[in-house]
């Protein structure tokens, strides 16, 4: 089976005004791609985890008037969902794909996460790569690299994970739409695979 791309028709789903129309390509040509990495990579990540890892594909059921302006899979050892837990990402904004670790606002384990970072953030900030990216709202295509990311940026964003509910911590990658390797489907397996063997020291600490 080939690991699953996206092309221009994918991430022009997302310029579809109205929530019927966009639902209806978003299921028909996205939705089955993402459901395709879930169950390809859903063996990896339990490797790497150590535990079972299940898939959850978006379904954005609760939407009755914005049409949604990004989709994705997520990963976590919950069979129920993920949105509790530390968790995994890969999806799509209509400008970009992103594949990253994440711990959102429904998430228990934000303290936890942010205490273990602050007390391993020498060791992180160095094992992280230079391009990965960082955000605090997964509901924002906006990141910081980080690189860019300084001790002050870093002790802000772990005060705010300890004291705001809205606050989130997602890093991973970010490829650009017109990116050669969203056409090849082992050059784009491989990077996924990597990104989360990268981004795994975080998933380990927010534990």
């Amino acid at each position: 089976m080939t690991f699953p791309t996206f092309n221009q028709e994918d991430f022009d789903v997302f310029t579809i005004p109205g929530l019927e129309p966009r639902m209806e390509a978003l299921i028909r040509l996205v939705r089955p791609k993402l459901t395709q990495l879930g169950e390809e990579l859903a063996p990896f990540l339990s490797a790497h985890c150590g535990e079972p890892m299940f898939p959850h594909v978006a379904k954005h059921a609760r939407r009755t008037i914005n049409p949604p302006a990004d989709t994705w899979v997520a990963w976590a050892n919950n069979k129920k969902g993920y949105k509790a837990h530390p968790h995994f990402q890969l999806g799509m904004w209509s400008t970009h794909v992103f594949v990253q670790f994440a711990v959102i606002y429904e998430s228990g384990n934000k303290e936890v996460f942010a205490r273990h970072l602050e007390k391993k953030l020498k060791e992180m900030r160095k094992s992280i790569p230079g391009h990965f990216r960082w955000s605090t709202d997964h509901m924002q295509p906006e990141s910081t690299l980080h690189a860019e990311m300084g001790e002050d940026d870093f002790a802000h964003m772990i005060d705010k994970l300890k004291r705001v509910k809205k606050t989130e911590a997602l890093c991973g990658i970010r490829i650009e739409r017109d990116d050669p390797l969203l056409h090849d489907p082992g050059r784009f397996a491989e990077t996924v695979k990597h990104t989360f063997e990268q981004v795994m020291p975080l998933y380990r600490i927010a534990f």
